[in-house]
């Protein structure tokens, strides 16, 4: 039973296409039938089709977030100069989710919805570039959170195609701890008494639940230093409880709970080490992008001490740390500064030649 979502309409997520790939054969041994990805493009791709760029989306994410603060003639990713992809991971809620799976994914439902790995994800999206748009190597592939780690398994599952990569805020193999981080996160959704193993389960079915992850959001979203310093002052909140009401948890109440933890799943299991038997300076190894990796200096869920090492194992890389006080959700962009070092960072990684 598809269920609709006023939330993943064009109302709230502005023009996009969504095109469809055909049957897709998962890691875990499933199959989505008519996988379906919606796709938000910028500019013009060049007659050499040499000036792409792709992105990612990250956990709870869409390709608004990116339109609203990432793309533009003042940034480095220039829609005048470049043709910028994003591409909706699957259970984004506007590519093919466990909300809409029926219909044009017969068979389908919520509660059968398959597990959908990262590398499923990219394996979907080089699909899709190559076979519709004949892009077969990629300028740039830039992600933040999840869309790094989707980085990291175009980088090493697709080293010929991609000449260049920034992972933001995210690893290439998941930590024990935000492993857990997201399990807890999953739980808060499954506590709620109108969970009901997902096959009715709406955002409204659940609102407590989705209310309580909200909440984790604010504890490992968001650095200590934020709310010591009260930070959320500046964005116009009078207090800590206002900036939960009235930021935080409007964000994840809107959202359907079903298509959440398909994400939260494939967040869990990312890890490009998979592909060398479990050998992660074998797989980093494969990388032949010029690599900025790029993590958040006060970020709890993938904190610099966590990036740095894997940065290390991967040849023609940097490691070029980001500062902002909210940490991990810096990612939303809320702070100037937190651009600024984004375009800096990106537009020398753009100007080096491969």
């Amino acid at each position: 039973m598809a269920i609709n979502n006023p939330f993943y309409t064009s109302e709230f997520h502005g023009d996009y296409d969504v095109i469809s790939i055909g049957e897709l054969t998962l890691e875990e041994g499933g199959v989505i039938p008519d996988c379906q990805l919606a796709v938000k493009t910028w500019g013009t791709l060049a007659e050499a089709k040499d000036n792409v760029i792709l992105i990612p989306t990250w956990y709870s994410g869409t390709h608004q977030t990116w339109n609203d603060v990432y793309v533009g003639a003042d940034h480095a990713l220039n829609p005048e100069k470049y043709f910028i992809v994003c591409i909706n991971q699957i259970g984004s809620g506007l590519s093919t989710s466990p909300h809409n799976a029926d219909g044009a994914n017969a068979g389908i439902t919520m509660s059968k919805f398959p597990d959908v790995r990262i590398g499923d994800n990219v394996v979907a999206q080089e699909r899709l570039l190559r076979e519709h748009f004949g892009i077969d190597r990629l300028a740039l592939v830039v992600g933040g959170s999840m869309g790094a780690q989707q980085t990291y398994e175009w980088a090493v599952r697709f080293p010929d195609k991609v000449l260049r990569a920034a992972p933001i805020a995210g690893t290439a193999q998941n930590t024990p701890e935000d492993y857990l981080i997201a399990q807890v996160i999953r739980e808060q959704i499954q506590s709620d008494p109108g969970w009901n193993d997902g096959e009715y389960a709406t955002n409204a079915d659940v609102v407590d639940g989705l209310t309580r992850q909200a909440h984790i959001w604010a504890i490992k979203g968001l650095s200590s230093e934020f709310w010591k310093q009260e930070v959320y002052r500046g964005l116009e909140f009078e207090s800590k409880e206002a900036f939960l009401a009235g930021f935080l948890e409007p964000v994840f109440t809107a959202m359907d709970p079903n298509d959440l933890l398909t994400q939260s799943w494939a967040w869990q299991r990312g890890d490009v080490a998979r592909h060398t038997d479990g050998d992660l300076a074998a797989a980093l190894g494969r990388i032949t992008a010029k690599t900025f990796v790029m993590p958040i200096d006060e970020d709890q869920l993938f904190p610099p001490r966590d990036c740095e090492p894997e940065q290390k194992m991967i040849p023609n890389s940097e490691f070029r740390v980001v500062n902002d006080i909210l940490g991990h959700l810096g990612l939303f962009g809320v702070a100037p500064t937190f651009m600024e070092q984004i375009d800096k960072h990106l537009g020398e990684l753009l100007a080096i030649e491969v």
